[in-house]
């Protein structure tokens, strides 16, 4: 009996499997014999399981790089240029917004109201925040910080880069697919060649 099935239903709908957004499926993964039976299983689609260097986020890779996947991995990285500097924007304006160290890593908490207050009183980051805010990404038409913060916030979740555990308390939970999101980005630049702009704030994330 297979007991694997919601897992592969799970990778097969594009998600990104990681410990903040599917733990009980992260968990299984990390075994390597289950691992190989969902990819025997999956073979025949030409589809295997990859996983981040540091094996933070699951997700479908192909297994064999045929003429249709080159397609569709093109069109993949046409869809992700097109998003790839307003999130690299996020990145880099939160951390600095938030005081952070380093870039944003799976697990890290983000509180609204601390994001609001910092760009508020700072009249860069302020502005930064609106131009981020209007990028089509995120397509917010507010004029408001809170609203604009809440616009982007609503995005990320859509897109999976963030979790919000309570609906009723204003903060977000960074997912893995951060880290996959990082992966893309270099293997773009170091592998592709593509060209992928950088700030230099930009360029010390990666």
């Amino acid at each position: 009996m297979m007991t694997f099935g919601p897992i592969i239903e799970t990778l097969l709908a594009g998600e990104f499997i990681c410990s903040q957004r599917f733990p009980e499926y992260h968990r299984q993964l990390q075994d390597e014999t289950l691992q190989n039976q969902i990819n025997d299983y999956l073979r025949p689609l030409n589809r295997t399981v990859s996983q981040t260097a540091d094996g933070s986020v699951f997700f479908l890779s192909y297994q064999t790089l045929d003429k249709s996947g080159r397609e569709h991995l093109r069109q993949q990285f046409i869809q992700t240029l097109a998003t790839l500097m307003p999130l690299l924007e996020w990145l880099t304006l939160t951390q600095e917004a938030l005081g952070h160290d380093s870039t944003l890593v799976p697990g890290d908490t983000i509180k609204l109201p601390e994001w609001v207050v910092a760009c508020e009183d700072n009249p860069s980051l302020k502005q930064r925040l609106a131009n981020l805010a209007r990028d089509r990404f995120f397509n917010s038409q507010a004029e408001t910080v809170d609203a604009q913060i809440k616009q982007i916030a609503k995005r990320l979740v859509e897109h999976g880069y963030f979790i919000q555990p309570h609906t009723d308390r204003p903060y977000f939970i960074v997912t893995g697919k951060v880290d996959y999101l990082m992966d893309v980005i270099r293997f773009i630049r170091d592998e592709e060649n593509l060209p992928v702009e950088e700030t230099p704030e930009q360029e010390a994330l990666l």
